[in-house]
């Protein structure tokens, strides 16, 4: 009987360990290893970088239409100021037919009660050695009323795209607390700034040489978003910076740049050429023996890294 008892309690622990290891595993579970919790923050954070090179790029659209405001803006008194001279010109026409009594109805003309077009048939009979200044009025009052049309298109384009860039910058900042938070979580830090370069930097003739020192010297700087130096940058804005010590101008953003840049294969690449990944979301300064210069991704300095830490998409040189 004793041996029966012993039995029985042996089994009841078994059958409790099975339950409460049935119940423990769910938990361990839900906690993420430190690896998945490592390609999470990867993710998040490569997903941030294509919020921020759009972002990049409309902020690029924001200063041409910015430039076609100002400049149809200016273009508007001049041609205010001939449509004035035009029409003048339309009245001493008029003025003076109605003196010679050529066409009788011309207060039609000078109280304006028809359209252009009526206006436009009148004028015509008046005489052949007048077309040209009726030419020109009726060309001068077109040209005015379409840049007016216009501006008033570019400036509706503008306030759209101020909108729409606030609306992205906002989904960033809250992005980038939220990628910050899993940082802290899993590292005990949110950002962080690296070591500066102290090692040797390849004598490299010509700009390439300038853009590449300079993308040397910004070794261990903090990434940030929409930034282009000097005390931070996002990826384009570390390439751009680097190509602007060599007097060579490059646009904030992975896709413009490759538009901007010559097509080059693996084989012909050379030290500050530029090396292009997922999709033209991101970008890198070639500086040679196989490794790039890149700002990374938010939370991480810039660093120099093997040219395959993902596959490239493609490579150019400034021209």
């Amino acid at each position: 009987m004793p041996h029966a008892r012993t039995r029985l309690r042996a089994l009841v622990v078994a059958a409790l360990a099975i339950v409460i290891s049935s119940t423990v595993a769910p938990a361990a579970h839900a906690a993420p290893s430190a690896t998945e919790l490592k390609k999470k923050i990867e993710k998040a954070s490569h997903q941030l970088e294509d919020v921020v090179e759009s972002y990049n790029k409309m902020r690029l659209s924001l200063k041409k239409t910015n430039a076609e405001e100002k400049k149809l803006a200016a273009s508007l008194a001049p041609a205010k100021a001939a449509l004035e001279a035009a029409g003048s010109q339309m009245q001493v026409i008029a003025a003076s037919a109605y003196k010679t009594g050529q066409v009788g109805t011309m207060n039609v003309v000078l109280e304006g009660t028809d359209s252009l077009m009526d206006r436009m048939s009148i004028l015509e009979h008046l005489s052949r050695t007048r077309q040209r200044d009726i030419n020109t009025y009726t060309t001068t009052t077109q040209t005015f009323s379409q840049r007016q049309a216009a501006l008033k298109a570019t400036q509706d384009k503008q306030e759209a795209e101020v909108k729409e860039l606030g609306a992205r910058k906002k989904k960033i900042e809250a992005d980038l607390k939220e990628l910050y938070a899993m940082r802290t979580a899993a590292f005990g830090r949110a950002t962080e700034s690296g070591s500066a370069y102290t090692g040797d930097i390849p004598d490299i003739s010509g700009d390439a040489g300038v853009a590449v020192t300079f993308a040397y010297n910004q070794i261990g700087k903090p990434y940030s978003y929409g930034s282009g130096g000097p005390n931070s940058y996002d990826c384009s804005g570390l390439t751009s910076a680097a190509w602007r010590a060599a007097g060579k101008s490059l646009p904030h953003n992975a896709a413009a740049q490759f538009n901007e840049t010559s097509r080059v294969s693996r084989s012909q690449l050379e030290p500050g050429d530029l090396v292009f990944y997922r999709g033209l979301a991101h970008v890198g300064i070639y500086v040679g023996g196989g490794q790039i210069i890149h700002a990374s991704v938010p939370g991480e300095p810039i660093s120099k890294v093997s040219i395959d830490i993902m596959p490239p998409y493609g490579y150019g040189r400034v021209r």
